[in-house]
């Protein structure tokens, strides 16, 4: 069964949102869901800092031993921290999908587009737990 913490939003996709200690900041990553599909995590391609995305577009891709997976920026925001831990340990994804292993800090520009996330029942429903 899937970690799933409460308190975050989820993506139809399999992102999450995380908020930080810092207004309209958020960190954006894969659910254990996610991971777990995907199985051992070999490389992430990801943005760079500055870097804007709208809501659904493809901010990188992640690379398991099974399959290569777009990454989809869950709002329309700015990218103002990558997380560079992975490019030496990809695997954090696996380990940690919700601690070390974020992908990207995002300021999202919209917060009523947080209306369009799933929360933790939502996200528990949708993968069928």
């Amino acid at each position: 069964m899937a970690d799933i913490p409460q308190g975050l939003y989820y993506t139809e996709e399999h992102e999450y949102l995380k908020s930080t200690d810092e207004d309209g900041v958020f960190l954006v990553g894969i659910t254990d869901y996610a991971q777990g599909e995907l199985g051992d995590v070999v490389y992430v391609e990801l943005p760079e800092t500055g870097d804007s995305f709208n809501r659904m577009d493809t901010f990188g891709t992640i690379e398991a031993v099974k399959a290569v997976s777009d990454l989809y920026s869950p709002l329309t925001g700015v990218v103002v921290a990558v997380n560079s831990a992975l490019e030496d340990d990809p695997g954090l994804v696996n380990s940690a999908p919700y601690g070390g292993g974020w992908m990207i800090r995002l300021r999202i520009e919209d917060e009523s587009e947080l209306e369009s996330l799933l929360d933790a029942d939502a996200y528990r429903r949708l993968i069928g737990e």
